[in-house]
């Protein structure tokens, strides 16, 4: 039987999808239909309906304030600690309803792990910021961590670069390697999807760079999902983009035809920056 990224059996209605798509193997690995979004009494986003696909980078682009954020954070419900935030609608993972009342968050979050606007290590060293999630999951064995720490900045692109300093404080590292490291602490848990909210914004051009590479390089063995105000980074390391604006999705599809041939004017007018 077929297999997902991670080794996980397609389900027959996967299969189809695989199948579809004039022969190309475009498998639906996200599924989000008809989510509304609320903060309090303000709604942040109306009908919205996509699909992320599996071995492919998804850029969400959009001026501030349009909901590309709070749309990602729905996806691995980061937004369920904010105060009456509430949803409607299904964001299904592998045809599983991430918001049914069973489903484990915590597990969840190992699936869909998420890098953030700003790098965050933890206050300790860099072996213990990538040991650190292994360890919530119960990992315990010294070789075993020490193989996954070794796995996770290799991963990152930052093994050789702290190998022999991995005792050394986090924070003592430049911001492109803390994103990095970042990064190898969210592979640690060995995620099927990974959610990045601006991880670029804070960095210089070639740190940037070094994560744009990781990006297209991790995509062989994860789903991604990016937001980003960078059109350029968009047209660079994504397949598919979606474009938001005022809490709508107004268009979404392959990269190369929403830059080039998009069908809504509000899109092209985004892109060639006349607002936002």
């Amino acid at each position: 039987m077929e297999t997902t990224e991670r080794g996980v059996p397609l389900s027959l209605e996967e299969s189809v999808v695989a199948g579809a798509s004039n022969g190309k193997k475009e498998v639906v690995r996200i599924s989000v239909r008809h989510l509304d979004f609320f903060y309090g009494k303000f709604q942040a986003l109306h009908d919205i309906n996509l699909d992320i696909l599996r071995n492919q980078v998804t850029a969400l682009i959009g001026p501030s304030g349009c909901g590309k954020s709070t749309f990602l954070r729905t996806l691995n419900r980061m937004n369920d600690i904010i105060p009456g935030a509430r949803l409607s609608g299904q964001v299904l993972l592998d045809g599983e309803d991430i918001y049914d009342k069973g489903v484990d968050v915590i597990a969840l979050r190992r699936r869909v792990g998420m890098v953030f606007q700003k790098p965050n290590p933890f206050r300790m060293s860099i072996r213990e910021n990538v040991e650190y999630g292994p360890r919530l999951h119960g990992i315990r064995d010294k070789k075993r961590l020490a193989e996954i720490v070794e796995r996770s900045l290799k991963q990152a692109a930052l093994w050789d670069e702290v190998k022999d300093n991995l005792n050394k404080s986090a924070e003592e590292l430049s911001g492109g390697q803390q994103q990095r490291l970042c990064i190898a602490r969210t592979l640690a848990v060995d995620p099927e999807v990974i959610l990045m909210d601006e991880p670029c914004s804070a960095l210089d051009p070639a740190s940037t760079y070094r994560i744009e590479q990781l990006m297209d390089e991790m995509r062989a063995n994860y789903t991604i999902v990016i937001v980003t105000h960078n059109m350029q980074q968009a047209a660079r390391v994504s397949q598919r983009t979606a474009f938001f604006l005022k809490g709508e999705l107004i268009e979404v599809g392959n990269t190369e035809d929403i830059f080039s041939r998009p069908r809504d004017k509000r899109t092209e007018d985004y892109i060639q920056g006349r607002f936002g």
